[in-house]
């Protein structure tokens, strides 16, 4: 029997509320549980082709952006090597859908938010077994109307890059 010290019982029911709390937030409804990336064993090259812009209104930045962020996040976290060739085990091809903005908040009859929305349709055609995925992801961010398209841009340029790079990337990946 352990000898008795002044405050254990203070201790262990402080340890004790701490370790359900954590159990209890972290059972969740399982919604963002994240999974490890999967592939297959024989999958060990993938080309990613150019991510074209084939939405009404263009911003000239994004597809090379999404593109090349796509390429490196596939790269720095999957055993995939990226390749050229026609032979490459998955080939991965997108394109920007749509790229459009509208209200999204109205204070006194006027607009005071306006929300930039953002769809890449993505097509993983896997060739060693003539499978094919198709997903659309779809993501909205909000600017202040008193602010130029062209402004908020500028500013979220980085922030819509990464968002639909993690959503791609996840969809790909981790069965989000």
């Amino acid at each position: 029997m352990l000898p008795l010290i002044p405050g254990i019982k203070k201790i262990t029911a402080f340890v004790l509320v701490v370790t359900i709390s954590f159990a209890f937030f972290n059972a969740g409804c399982g919604v963002y549980r994240f999974n490890d990336v999967s592939i297959p064993d024989s999958i060990r090259s993938i080309r990613i082709n150019f991510i074209e812009n084939r939405a009404p209104y263009v911003n000239p930045q994004l597809s090379a952006s999404l593109t090349d962020r796509v390429k490196q996040k596939i790269i720095n976290q999957t055993k995939l090597t990226s390749t050229n060739n026609e032979n490459a085990h998955w080939v991965l091809d997108g394109s920007i859908t749509d790229y459009s903005v509208s209200t999204s908040g109205i204070s006194n009859k006027e607009s005071v938010m306006n929300r930039l929305t953002v769809s890449v349709n993505i097509v993983l055609n896997k060739t060693l077994s003539n499978d094919k995925e198709e997903f659309l992801i779809t993501r909205s961010f909000e600017f202040n109307a008193n602010s130029s398209l062209q402004a908020a841009e500028g500013r979220l340029l980085d922030e819509m890059v990464r968002t639909l790079t993690d959503d791609i990337f996840n969809r790909l990946f981790s069965n989000w």
